[in-house]
């Protein structure tokens, strides 16, 4: 595996950063994203701006990443690790693959589980659309997609305005909040288009 070269990606929905391991909640949010979506590898011992400091105790981050995937992800989620050395300075690697399992939920500083999802580099909590998009990715047989003029009319409105949300969707195609959310739900699991969270709404681009 080529570290620097995975590095220079950048954090993306399936790689994640961390120069060190300071909770087990951070952790089981960033495990469980991954679990719920593509699976992903955290570079344990890199910055966020991916400069290479090093794990100071293998064993330790080891320990914190195995307890946080087991006692606070729930179903427990499996991390395989990996040491990889470079200039001297190791960098612990965890993969998480995409559960089978899904939806994994994650324990907060409040004793309360959560759901989360990887969208590009944020674990972000998920929705109901987001709850729907991991239920649904469980299901192998892949998502068929016909272009009705409900679609149609989301490209056009995407392609002047750059963004739109469940409420304007619904109202810009005179569908019910569901069979909106339903046509929302199979593009994002297609791939076309992508979810948003910001503090005040969710909203969707294209991709």
């Amino acid at each position: 595996m080529n570290i620097r070269k995975l590095i220079l990606q950048g954090e993306g929905t399936t790689l994640d950063f961390k120069k060190t391991i300071t909770s087990n909640e951070k952790i089981a949010k960033s495990l469980v994203a991954f679990a719920n979506n593509k699976g992903g590898q955290l570079l344990i011992g890199v910055a966020d701006d991916g400069s290479i400091k090093g794990v100071k105790s293998e064993d330790e981050e080891r320990y914190m990443i195995t307890k946080s995937a087991h006692q606070f992800c729930k179903p427990a989620i499996e991390p395989e690790f990996e040491e990889i050395y470079v200039d001297d300075k190791l960098v612990l690697v965890v993969s998480i693959a995409p559960s089978d399992t899904k939806p994994h939920y994650a324990l907060d500083e409040n004793k309360k589980w959560w759901v989360y999802y990887r969208v590009k580099d944020k674990s972000i909590l998920a929705s109901k659309i987001l709850m729907d998009v991991i239920k649904k990715g469980n299901d192998k047989n892949g998502q068929l997609i016909t272009y009705t003029d409900q679609e149609k009319k989301l490209f056009e409105y995407l392609g002047q305005q750059g963004r739109i949300t469940l409420k304007e969707f619904s109202k810009l195609t005179r569908s019910s909040y569901k069979q909106a959310q339903k046509i929302l739900v199979s593009l994002i699991i297609s791939g076309v288009i992508r979810p948003h969270i910001s503090e005040k709404e969710e909203y969707f681009t294209t991709v």
